[in-house]
């Protein structure tokens, strides 16, 4: 355990956990959360499920320290998302998908080019990633693997 941070509980394990790590700029965390609480789905007809954690002990947090936490705390979530510096400062907004698998826990390197890593994703991906990933439709690789597929790496959704 850290003696910095704490990794969230009391969550519902299921809501996708987005952790804000960038603090110098409010009024841009702003509507990175309006982003994120914007309802989707093909006719806008779902809410967000979504936890997010917003403290500032988090600032600067790297995606490494965060998979070092998540492994710590045995947190088998699957995926967190970073509101991070590139999440405050580009347009349109983006978060990084970080998989909180490592590659002690898996038996191949294939197996954790396929299932680890991170990409970007707009808010909207997060919440057609997480209600994919909760009912386990789709893994972290098949939403990766249309990142990749995009021009600029990020993950827009399927739909759209």
């Amino acid at each position: 355990m850290s003696d910095r941070i704490e990794w969230p509980t009391g969550r519902d394990k299921d809501a996708a956990l987005i952790i804000r790590t960038d603090y110098d700029d409010e009024q841009a965390w702003s509507a990175v959360k309006a982003a994120l609480m914007m309802t989707w789905g093909e006719d806008d007809d779902f809410e967000p499920y979504i936890h997010v954690v917003d403290d500032p002990r988090w600032t600067g947090i790297t995606p490494a320290q965060a998979l070092s936490e998540a492994s710590a705390h045995k947190e088998h979530h699957g995926v967190v998302y970073l509101a991070d510096r590139v999440s405050m400062r580009e347009t349109p907004v983006t978060l990084l998908a970080l998989s909180l698998l490592t590659r002690e826990q898996c038996e191949s390197d294939e197996e954790f080019e396929a299932y680890g890593g991170a990409f970007r994703v707009v808010p909207y991906g997060i919440h057609e990633m997480n209600a994919n990933l909760m009912i386990a439709n789709l893994d972290f690789g098949d939403f990766a693997d249309a990142a990749r597929n995009d021009p600029e790496g990020v993950f827009r959704g399927f739909a759209n």
